[in-house]
């Protein structure tokens, strides 16, 4: 029966009423053409076979708009490769229009000296080639500049100036790309820009509870009945447009630098939002969390990237540059680098301490601090320290610092509880809270409660970490960042750890300091 039917049907396929293919009619082999597709749609008719069509021929009796459609699309798409390259051709653009500007206003060139010309803009294709090879070599890290060797000791009545002053402690510092504007927040919610030459600040205002959950804020989670504005961590983007901040209310929160307004706020994590980074040159955003994971967020596109997982305990400190890297470190006593296009990541492990703070150096050597008072160096080759600083930071004694009295147990033994509490408090002093790099350069720094910011010169080819000088500074330093120029170093200084009250310092100023280095 099936048979008989299909021989019913190829006559009717070809009666000029019902040609529904009647652009083809024109051509002299139709039939031909029609009984072949209609082979390619009907392999074997007997028995249960099924009916199959070909995508090609679907392709071919496609209308020519629906074609022509598609070419277009496929034009007006971009390449990764296309959009570097347009890019590099725009930023040549900049830099040429910018020495040419130079040139006018150094001597104006005549117009009929075609051959002069032609030599200048030569020359000045020749600096800016050499210029981007410079910036290149330095942020991959292949060069180093020798910057450490050419800072001066201060004198004797030279020290850090506060700049800025806070209610409370100051948990992180910022500086801008440019080195112009400097960021800080405190554990009273406060944030603040302000003017490195000046000192003029302007400080960031939250928006209400409304504004906030429209912005992306849930509830809070648990006993809170209202979010916190505890800030833990700050990070600046390279372009100057976005100043990100994290902390208690466990929220990655986005505001505009040039307006100082709230843009949006990041949900996701399980816990306190710890720290903060920008990779450099990108809207790319990573964070770190007391729920042990790392988020990636893209500023511009106000999006959610993917969760990064591997810390055993809460991340307390990031940093990246670049490359698609993040170093972090956690109460786990490991640090991990994540290569993010691979999905892997490679596990440090520190040796007889916690550590508590880390920053790029290269993308293939790292500096950390630890719980010990020690610096550690580490590169790619090897999974423990290369060389390792021993009492960097040690505590000076307890008369100097006013600890925390605490409530006794609950049987009494009131006099235990408090030689553990002094005793935890004269550590935390030499816990090195932060660590931090003059980019593309040898130059490092180094700050705990201890009563000084210690500068470092790293060796090439990790040989070691040789010291250069103290700068005193009383109190918790929580944050340190070094001008890329390395004309000056700013601290976020406060009585208080940054992340606790483990101790206290009654001598210290909150407030944000500022060094003057002088280079040879």
């Amino acid at each position: 029966m099936k048979g008989r039917n299909l021989n019913k049907k190829r006559p009717s396929a070809q009666e000029p009423k019902r040609n529904s293919k009647k652009k083809f009619s024109s051509n002299d082999h139709d039939s031909s053409f029609f009984d072949g597709a209609e082979q390619k749609r009907r392999r074997k008719f007997n028995g249960d076979e099924i009916i199959v069509s070909s995508d090609d021929d679907e392709r071919e009796f496609g209308s020519e708009g629906e074609r022509v459609e598609e070419e277009k699309e496929e034009e007006i798409e971009e390449t990764p490769a296309e959009t570097k390259k347009r890019h590099a051709e725009a930023l040549l653009k900049r830099l040429r229009e910018k020495e040419r500007e130079k040139e006018e206003e150094d001597d104006e060139m005549a117009e009929d000296d075609e051959e002069r010309r032609r030599q200048r803009e030569g020359e000045r294709d020749s600096l800016i080639a050499k210029n981007l090879q410079q910036n290149q070599l330095e942020d991959s890290g292949r060069l180093r500049r020798a910057i450490a060797s050419r800072v001066q000791k201060p004198e004797t009545d030279e020290g850090f100036r506060v700049i800025v002053k806070h209610r409370q402690t100051v948990t992180c510092v910022a500086l801008s790309d440019d080195e112009s504007i400097g960021f800080s927040a405190s554990k009273d919610g406060a944030i603040v820009h302000w003017d490195i030459e000046s000192g003029k600040k302007e400080k960031y205002n939250w928006p209400s509870d409304e504004v906030l959950k429209s912005h992306g804020v849930k509830e809070p989670l648990g006993k809170a009945t209202k979010h916190s504005k505890h800030v833990l961590a700050l990070a600046a983007s390279s372009d100057g447009r976005y100043l990100a901040s994290g902390g208690l209310d466990r929220h990655v929160h986005l505001w505009d630098v040039r307006t100082r307004e709230h843009i949006r706020a990041f949900p996701g994590h399980k816990g306190p939002v710890s720290c903060l980074t920008f990779r450099q040159g990108t809207a790319e955003l990573f964070s770190g969390s007391f729920d042990r994971s790392v988020k990636i967020w893209n500023a511009d596109d106000r999006t959610y990237i993917s969760t990064l997982f591997g810390h055993q305990s809460e991340v307390l400190t990031i940093d990246s540059l670049r490359k698609e890297r993040v170093l972090t470190v956690g109460r786990d006593r490991t640090m991990h680098l994540w290569k993010v296009p691979e999905e892997s990541q490679l596990v440090f492990r520190a040796p007889a301490s916690s550590l508590e703070s880390c920053c790029f150096i290269s993308n293939d050597e790292f500096l950390s601090g630890s719980d010990d008072g020690s610096i550690e160096l580490w590169n790619l080759l090897r999974k423990k320290p290369v060389h390792i600083v021993k009492n960097a930071h040690a505590s000076f004694s307890e008369d100097k610092t006013e600890q925390i009295n605490h409530e006794g147990l609950s049987n009494g033994h009131k006099e235990n509880d408090a030689q553990d509490s002094s005793r935890l408090g004269s550590t935390a002093l030499s816990w090195v809270n932060s660590v931090a790099m003059c980019r593309g350069s040898d130059l490092a720094a180094s700050g705990a409660g201890n009563g000084s910011v210690r500068l470092w010169a790293i060796e090439n080819e990790s040989k070691g970490v040789r010291p250069l000088f103290e700068l005193p500074m009383v109190g918790f330093v929580n944050s340190l960042a070094i001008a890329k120029s390395g004309k000056f170093l700013i601290a976020g200084v406060g009585q208080e750890h940054r992340l606790g009250r483990w101790g206290r310092v009654a001598a210290a100023k909150n407030g944000v300091a500022l060094h003057p280095l002088n280079l040879s």
